[in-house]
């Protein structure tokens, strides 16, 4: 690593100012940004640590039947509080990483890095989730912008994330066995006015909405209406050493159906 100042604001206001700074980064769980200063891949002379900001955790359901998450919010968190009230959610964020990772990866952290093969994008896209931040509201499907890429400007901090509890839920994960991370994942999410379902880990465009699987479900929201559907194109999938866009593409489909019978 290089040489840099660690601060820990105890406000969003405070870390703002720290922001702002120049060759300033925010330090959420640091699960990526560790790894990446430890490889000397990025050199900010200030982190400003988002740990001790009380406003940015916590769970709670609100009175429109949605779960407010904040952003410094670890996965333990999440898996521990949200079993209640958003069973689909909790089963995701207990089975990210292994207890060290789930104790200090934030999902505000997740969302900003938009890894390709991270969980939450799938929950947040698949859920119509509203993304709040110390300057305005994003809707999901205006967030996520390709492979690590979102709408968050210089600066930008995730305060909250709000997520629409759904009638039935479930995310089916494939997991690379080294890393955890999904090789492919599916969340499914059913409503009253429709389903919605997003897949990670697969494409080169990073998280998406798989459209046909949602008009179908909607119409019948069980496992045998899938069968029917082409998979995905594998041309436009990750294609590595774990797996071909062709894999991939039928781990979508294999995915789904399973996420819906579980949800069911």
């Amino acid at each position: 690593m290089y040489n840099f100042d660690l601060v820990r604001p105890t406000s969003i206001d405070e870390a703002v100012a720290a922001l702002g700074e120049e060759e300033a980064q925010p330090l959420g769980g640091g699960q990526t940004l560790i790894p990446t200063l430890k490889q000397r891949l990025a050199m900010p002379s200030k982190l400003v640590s988002l740990t001790a900001i009380a406003e940015m955790k916590g769970v709670c359901k609100t009175d429109d039947n949605a779960l407010a998450i904040g952003g410094g919010t670890n996965h333990a968190t999440v898996a521990q509080e949200a079993a209640a009230d958003f069973p689909g959610l909790a089963h995701l964020a207990a089975n990210i990483g292994d207890p060290a990772v789930r104790s200090r990866g934030t999902i505000g952290g997740s969302l900003a890095n938009n890894d390709p093969s991270a969980c939450y994008p799938a929950a947040a896209l698949g859920t119509g989730a509203t993304i709040k931040t110390n300057k305005r509201e994003i809707a999901a499907d205006d967030y996520f912008q390709g492979m690590f890429a979102t709408a968050l400007e210089e600066g930008e901090i995730i305060t909250e994330v709000r997520l629409p509890i759904p009638e039935a839920s479930n995310y089916q994960k494939f997991e690379q066995p080294a890393s955890r991370f999904a090789l492919v994942g599916v969340f499914v999410a059913k409503y009253a006015d429709g389903v919605r379902v997003a897949v990670t880990g697969a494409s080169n465009d990073g998280v998406f909405r798989w459209s046909e699987a949602e008009a179908a479900l909607s119409s019948d929201f069980s496992a045998g209406a899938v069968d029917g559907l082409s998979t995905p194109d594998g041309s436009g999938m990750i294609s590595d050493l774990h797996g071909s866009g062709d894999y991939r593409a039928h781990l979508v489909k294999v995915l789904t159906k399973r996420a819906v019978a579980a949800a069911s």
